[in-house]
């Protein structure tokens, strides 16, 4: 990120707060209105008009309309490389689709199923779908639906089956590259996404660790009867797609790459066109039905793989509820992410410019003495606008926006700040009954959010989590050299 702080000693504190408290308020009143399609546009819009909030807050401070438009753009500079990221990462998504590998992992994971260790097989389920799809809901919305089922007829109490799916979902929603607030998070604190993966697996691990363990627990003091009857699932998997674990080559690949320090934009790409590759040899049925070609040849398999890649692509199957996961929206998909990013940086590049995050951060620091006073107040950030703006999406942006100056000036690295974003932010989203989350995941599952609260652990237990490791100043990194 830009690494000047500009100070406007004409601002105070209760001027630089009017953008950022008209802003909470529009956002809060658009989700109200748009609900979850407030991410369709809406919001970004919002966005600018916050942004143009500061600007007039700036002109009454004398900061000139050159100032604000130099500092939108070095802003959005800044988010390159994760604006290209979440492009590669839409085109990773959509041939592994196609390829059947996310398809595979699906499979297996469901494989593992069995009644005697239910609840924590549902999380480890969870985990891994929502590792390889990106997305808690996608998960929720499919493969949570019918373990509330199988979980139900066991008679095991929905509420703890939701719990145990919501914390394996939101672990891979985390975890996963292909995530969008996995993405966001770090374009919001000026870091890149796999060291923010890595920096976050710090307080993420021993988090679902302990989630595991109570499950595990949990699972003893039931008498499961009944079967986990998930044959119709994996007959119509293996109907659509040939599923074989030398799939697995692929993510392997990414993975060997990642570890290997590879630059995540090379590591996505090459990623991406295995996919492809493997689709040929795999999948050439799915290849023909998304070109729409009569049969494999290499106009059909060029369009099929580059449809994968840039469009929205669906895999029909004979099971309703396999529907929405097999289907991706390529980089087309991430355009909506990308928008809001765009929009926060013109918000956050005018609130710079006029000196309004400096104001603030040098407020905030005035409060937070220690390092773990500052992330104390980052976690009650995100969860108030959770609470109050009622969108994880927004519960990262503004935050992020916020505190990215005083975690500068403390000689803190971004990647503290991304984690802790998604420590509060992202996960904390569903246990709020009118957050976009929870009203979704409660209204999917079919269980409220009084229900799953106390056992969605993994989600409530996060945020303390890291408010641990604060305390304890355990794994908290400093700016190196280069970085300030």
């Amino acid at each position: 990120m830009d690494d000047r702080i500009i100070k406007n000693k004409e601002l105070n504190i209760y001027e630089a707060l009017v953008p950022v408290i008209a802003l909470i308020g529009m956002l809060a009143y658009n989700v109200y209105v748009y609900g979850d399609d407030a991410l369709s546009g809406s919001n970004q819009f919002i966005l600018l008009l916050g942004g143009a909030v500061a600007a007039i807050v700036g002109f009454f401070n004398k900061v000139t309309y050159k100032r604000m438009i130099e500092e939108v753009a070095n802003n959005i500079k800044s988010t390159t490389g994760a604006l290209l990221i979440l492009l590669f990462v839409g085109a990773l998504a959509g041939t592994w689709l196609v390829s059947g590998v996310i398809p595979s992992m699906i499979y297996y994971g469901l494989k593992l199923l069995n009644p005697t260790i239910f609840l924590p097989a549902t999380v480890v389920i969870c985990a891994v779908i929502s590792i390889a799809t990106g997305s808690s809901w996608t998960t929720s919305a499919t493969v949570g639906i019918a373990l509330i089922g199988i979980g139900g007829a066991l008679g095991i109490p929905l509420g703890m089956v939701a719990g145990a799916v919501l914390s394996g979902a939101y672990f891979g929603d985390k975890m996963s590259p292909l995530s969008d607030t996995t993405n966001l998070a770090p374009a919001m604190a000026g870091t890149d996404l796999f060291t923010h993966i890595r920096y976050m697996a710090y307080t993420t691990v021993p988090t679902i660790t302990i989630t595991l363990i109570v499950f595990i627990i949990l699972g003893f003091t039931f008498d499961t009867s009944g079967t986990t009857d998930t044959e119709s699932i994996l007959v119509s998997i293996r109907e659509s797609f040939n599923i074989s674990p030398w799939l697995f080559l692929v993510p392997a690949a990414v993975i060997f790459l990642i570890i290997r320090k590879t630059q995540p934009l090379i590591a996505l790409l090459i990623g991406t066109l295995l996919g492809g590759v493997f689709a040929i040899f795999f999948q050439p049925d799915v290849l023909i039905s998304v070109s729409g070609g009569a049969e494999l040849n290499f106009q059909s398999a060029y369009q099929g793989i580059m449809n994968a890649i840039t469009v929205d692509t669906s895999i029909a199957t004979d099971n309703e509820s396999l529907n929405d996961l097999f289907s991706s929206g390529g980089m087309y998909g991430m355009l909506d992410t990308i928008w809001l990013i765009i929009c926060a940086m013109v918000f956050g590049g005018i609130m710079d410019a006029i000196g309004a995050l400096s104001t603030i951060s040098g407020a905030l620091l005035k409060l937070a003495h220690t390092t773990f006073g500052l992330f104390a107040s980052t976690v009650t950030t995100c969860l108030a606008l959770n609470v109050t703006a009622s969108d994880q999406y927004l519960a990262i942006v503004v935050p992020g926006k916020m505190f990215s100056k005083a975690y500068e000036e403390k000689n803190l690295a971004p990647e503290n700040l991304s984690r802790t974003l998604e420590d509060s932010g992202t996960v904390t989203s569903v246990l709020v009954p009118w957050n976009t989350c929870g009203a979704y995941q409660s209204g999917v599952l079919g269980v409220g959010v009084d229900e799953y609260f106390f056992y969605a652990i993994f989600n409530w237990l996060s945020p303390f989590m890291t408010l641990t490791f604060a305390a304890f100043k355990i794994k908290i990194r400093q700016l190196t050299t280069k970085q300030a």
